[in-house]
């Protein structure tokens, strides 16, 4: 039995594997700020789920299968992975590199907030199935 396998819960893990990625992407930002001609990184993760759940121009209406005989309607692929894109186009300083320590903190901490948002998320629908078997 699979109850936590919706396409919710899946995009719920996407992101929060977006969200690890992009840790690790912002620490190596970070750690390389005097590194001269470093390019920034960063992950693409949202942009991208956006688009899919858009179904780039079909209809906006999803419906929900509660039967594999079912058909389909409206975007409900699969979720997109997450994209590291290094910044080439840009210098911040004279040596060539372009990171931002300002910038890149707080970009940690909004990723941060979003990491946490994801686990207590995730542990809420957890808590709910468990509420919902009753243990």
């Amino acid at each position: 039995m699979d109850l936590l396998s919706g396409v919710s819960y899946q995009r719920l893990e996407g992101a929060l594997h977006a969200a690890s990625a992009r840790q690790a992407v912002l620490q190596n930002n970070v750690a390389n700020v005097d590194t001269p001609n470093f390019k920034r990184s960063d992950v693409q993760f949202e942009q991208l789920l956006e688009q899919a759940m858009s179904g780039d121009g079909q209809s906006a209406l999803i419906g929900r299968r509660t039967d594999a005989r079912h058909i389909a309607i409206g975007a409900s692929g699969p979720v997109p992975e997450a994209r590291i894109r290094t910044d080439r186009s840009t210098a911040f300083n004279n040596s060539g590199n372009n990171v931002d320590i300002d910038s890149e903190m707080s970009k940690l901490a909004e990723n941060q907030l979003r990491y946490n948002l994801y686990i207590q998320q995730i542990n809420h629908d957890v808590k709910m199935v468990r509420i919902g078997l009753g243990k």
